[in-house]
């Protein structure tokens, strides 16, 4: 399965999203247009590698990306979760609310693979955050999503907390099956910075509240 679109309505321009992803895309066309050498001193520097931990790394490590599959696939879920996260909460607050997020997930990982000489990157970590939020927020929104039956491709609307939820606890069956193993791989999946950041989503988007324009309009459609 594969999500194309929800069909909860955003009432602002999601400026915050659109810069996320443009400053996400340049960094990576940044890495992309460095030797192999010059990338992974560069993704060793900016990366968050728990054996050698930096605070830094934190915000930084949310903009690198390992290849164009990861930031196509990350930008896109961002797109279509994230419109909606920053219309509840209005722009700064949606700002200071992603950056909390990714900070979570990559603390969870952290704690997970202390030992870990190998670089965390990717967005993935602060988008599952946005993902939670959406949980608590549009619990009832359907998700356009794509599925392979065989030879033949085709549409069907899920429920956001079915899909949202399913799409959690892969990350637990996963996280806990790579425990005792990542120090082995060469890379993969940061599964334990997913889970990290959606559980901050869950908590921080009711913490930080929502916008008034976003209340008011909660206040019409009763």
């Amino acid at each position: 399965m594969f999500p194309i679109r929800d069909t909860q309505p955003s009432y602002s321009r999601p400026m915050v999203t659109i810069l996320i992803i443009v400053l996400n895309v340049v960094v990576f066309l940044h890495e992309f247009t460095l030797d192999e050498y010059s990338r992974n001193y560069f993704i060793s520097n900016y990366g968050l590698i728990p054996a050698r931990f930096h605070a830094s790394a934190l915000i930084t490590s949310m903009f690198l990306h390992g290849g164009w599959m990861h930031i196509i696939g990350n930008m896109w879920f961002l797109w279509i979760f994230g419109d909606n996260i920053e219309d509840v909460l209005g722009h700064t607050k949606y700002l200071v609310f992603y950056l909390l997020c990714g900070i979570a997930a990559g603390l969870t990982q952290t704690f997970f693979n202390v030992g870990s000489r190998l670089p965390m990157v990717g967005a993935s970590g602060a988008i599952a955050g946005v993902m939670g939020a959406y949980l608590v927020k549009f619990p009832h929104s359907r998700i356009v999503t794509l599925v392979f039956v065989f030879f033949f491709i085709t549409t069907i609307d899920v429920p956001a907390v079915l899909m949202l939820l399913y799409w959690f606890f892969i990350q637990i069956f996963n996280g806990i099956g790579s425990v005792g193993y990542s120090h082995l791989s060469q890379g993969g999946t940061a599964w334990f910075a997913h889970v990290g950041g959606f559980i901050a989503g869950i908590l921080l988007v009711n913490l930080l509240g929502t916008r008034e324009k976003y209340m008011r309009r909660q206040d019409l459609n009763w």
